[in-house]
């Protein structure tokens, strides 16, 4: 497994694609424009979705509209030379223990860890985003499919828990809240949790770990009151980046 730390990584890791009031995008696109930079062709893994083609085309319109070219690795004829040659990739949302399951059949685990540690820019969103943690444990879907393991990139040393929500104090109803059950993985697990909320994303340059968007992050940890940190604010201290 990687260690998290190599100062080389470039990763925008988005709790969410759809932003309530916009389009598919829109709130995370000044990011996108500023993270890819130079780069024009994006490679796009949709395997978090059952209907590849749909969503590869829907992604291919909206990265067309900001002057990206982008390519689906479900339509390459050798996925892992195309991952070989891809600048950037961009692991869209849908269910992440279908998205780890395809990772894991493709054999690009290990692979899409390497090339991120080489330079390759990664970008991520929603279950594209939880899968950069060191495992899937803190997903909040159900396991429609069963991947060999839960272990998955490991590209930061915390685990993400996407689309984080607050207790809502007028609701009836009695089950968990997502606090309760981040802090009942701690119970059985020392790694931190970053609860990024709809709107907020981490971004990842030179060894930093950033938080941007529009609202704040939850940090949970063993042993510590939850946390919260607004944008502009770094987790490498907190966090042991």
């Amino acid at each position: 497994m990687s260690d998290g730390n190599a100062t080389g990584k470039r990763l925008l890791l988005i709790s969410n694609s759809t932003l309530h009031g916009s389009a598919y995008l829109d709130h995370a696109e000044a990011e996108l424009r500023d993270v890819l930079g130079k780069t024009r062709r994006v490679l796009f893994v949709p395997f978090a979705l059952h209907d590849r083609a749909a969503y590869a085309a829907q992604a291919r319109a909206r990265f067309g509209a900001m002057g990206y070219t982008l390519h689906s690795l479900h339509e390459a004829t050798d996925p892992t030379a195309a991952l070989d040659e891809a600048e950037a990739i961009f692991v869209g949302g849908g269910n992440t223990f279908r998205l780890l399951k395809t990772l894991y059949e493709f054999e690009l685990v290990e692979r899409i860890r390497k090339r991120v540690e080489a330079g390759m820019l990664y970008i991520g969103s929603s279950a594209g985003a939880v899968v950069a943690a060191p495992t899937i444990k803190t997903t909040n879907d159900m396991p429609i499919v069963q991947p060999p393991s839960f272990h998955s990139l490991g590209l930061i040393n915390f685990q993400i828990n996407a689309h984080y929500l607050d207790p809502d104090p007028n609701s009836t109803h009695m089950g968990e809240t997502r606090e309760v059950r981040i802090n009942q993985f701690l119970e059985d697990n020392e790694t931190p949790v970053v609860g990024l909320r709809e709107g907020c994303m981490i971004r990842v340059e030179e060894g930093v770990h950033e938080l941007r968007g529009r609202t704040n992050a939850r940090i949970f940890r063993r042993g510590h009151e939850p946390l919260e940190l607004a944008p502009g604010a770094t987790l490498d201290d907190l966090l042991g980046q």
